[in-house]
């Protein structure tokens, strides 16, 4: 008879769900929670940025994105938090965006759009 080890079933990668995510619902993914997952919106995307954690994570120079909506900041290359719209308010619809402010909007939306899992889309709250 042949020793032959016993098959190991390949680890199965996790499922991502493509979901819908409020401000408020993406909150919670900044990094901090048990799980470590760093979710942040771009242009109306949702991305898992949670292998960029040293960028996104907390202490990151980026973590005040983690969480929230990014667009107008990396629209305007500012990392400050007066670029976060609150998580109450409505979603940032840009208008003020200049044509320069919208053509870095879009090298950092196909950035993260090569680099990340896209994992849902942001939509108003409830």
């Amino acid at each position: 008879h042949s020793s032959k080890p016993a098959a190991i079933p390949a680890k199965h990668p996790d499922v991502i769900t493509f979901k819908n995510y409020t401000p408020k619902s993406l909150l919670p993914f900044d990094g901090t929670q048990k799980d470590g997952r760093v979710l942040m919106a771009v242009n109306g995307s949702v991305y898992d940025v949670t292998r960029g954690r040293n960028f996104y994570g907390p202490g990151g120079p980026y973590a005040n994105f983690a969480g929230h909506d990014a667009s107008r900041g990396l629209a305007k290359n500012s990392f400050d938090m007066e670029m976060i719209t609150d998580p109450s308010h409505p979603i940032d619809k840009l208008e003020d965006l200049s044509t320069d402010e919208w053509e870095s909007l879009r090298e950092w939306e196909q950035h993260f759009a090569s680099k990340y899992l896209l994992v849902g889309k942001l939509v108003e709250n409830e």
